[in-house]
């Protein structure tokens, strides 16, 4: 067959294989706040692990390690920062608001 009546054949290209983002001697633990900020997103939340290229094992141990931490209140449970913006914001907005009856 000519090359051209094979469209569908994939080209051959390098691919360069990641690093797991958790090493073998990291050890996943509350304490290990390096570790566990690599997680969290800006707002927060615990990132997927599809977004973490991590394995199920080392998903549950990175949430259970990150809830321990808020629970022991070393890390917040939400970016407080923009929930301050927010309130201080809707307090200006409330104010001017008359009440009908």
């Amino acid at each position: 067959m000519d090359k051209s009546k094979r469209p569908f054949l994939k080209s051959k290209r390098s691919f360069r294989r990641r690093l797991p983002p958790i090493q073998s001697g990291d050890r996943i633990d509350y304490r290990n706040m390096s570790l566990i900020s690599r997680f969290i997103s800006e707002q927060g939340k615990i990132l997927s692990r599809r977004v973490n290229r991590l394995t199920l094992k080392q998903q549950r141990l990175i949430t259970i390690a990150i809830k321990h931490a808020r629970i022991l209140s070393s890390l917040p449970f939400l970016n407080n920062e923009k929930q301050f913006e927010r309130t201080e914001s809707t307090a200006r907005t409330t104010g001017l608001r008359t009440r009908n009856k």
